[in-house]
């Protein structure tokens, strides 16, 4: 079974959920991915930062970093630099606080020593629905002097991030599209 068929086989079991639920865009869905269940995941975690890093390397160019908004991206961005190390690429994880931190620095984005500006980055998302959030991550990170050169995400649930993300001049690279997941 290839890491794709598997990490499907995965979020099938532990991630996705027919209901009724309100989105973080406030839109209503007859149905759930919560990415959370497979990236914390003992296998599902290993099998998406392959897949991760298989999609990032995709880029062109060098890719400095992985990261994107708390709390989402967190295990997604950890996973992929272990799987770049694991293939001989310093690929650094960084998180970005949704509200700067209230002590100390005030930072907004941890790991920012491996960081310095310029550095080229890609957002990482377990879910994408409209792409806000995908947008408010590269906006910060931009702001923080970072170079971002795309997007990844675990699900697109098809409902409008890719035409928002590109209409930004992002690229948006997907490890799955909803129809992919559930036909």
């Amino acid at each position: 079974m290839s890491v794709k068929e598997e990490l499907k086989a995965i979020i099938m079991e532990l991630s996705y959920e027919e209901r009724e639920v309100t989105l973080a865009s406030g839109r209503k869905s007859n149905f759930y991915f919560d990415g959370k269940q497979t990236t914390l995941h003992a296998r599902g975690g290993l099998l998406v930062g392959q897949a991760f890093w298989n999609e990032v390397k995709q880029f062109s160019g060098p890719i400095d970093g992985v990261g994107g908004l708390t709390l989402g991206a967190d295990p997604i961005a950890t996973a992929t630099s272990i799987a770049a190390q694991l293939e001989g690429q310093q690929v650094h994880a960084f998180i970005i606080r949704k509200e700067p931190k209230g002590h100390g620095t005030g930072q907004w984005l941890e790991g920012r020593k491996n960081l310095p500006p310029g550095s080229r980055v890609v957002i990482v998302e377990d879910v994408t629905t409209t792409g806000g959030s995908s947008m408010k991550a590269v906006e910060r990170a931009e702001e923080e002097g970072l170079e971002v050169v795309g997007i990844v995400t675990l699900v697109d649930r098809q409902e409008g991030a890719r035409e928002a993300i590109e209409a930004a001049g992002q690229v948006l690279r997907t490890v799955f599209t909803r129809s992919e997941i559930v036909g």
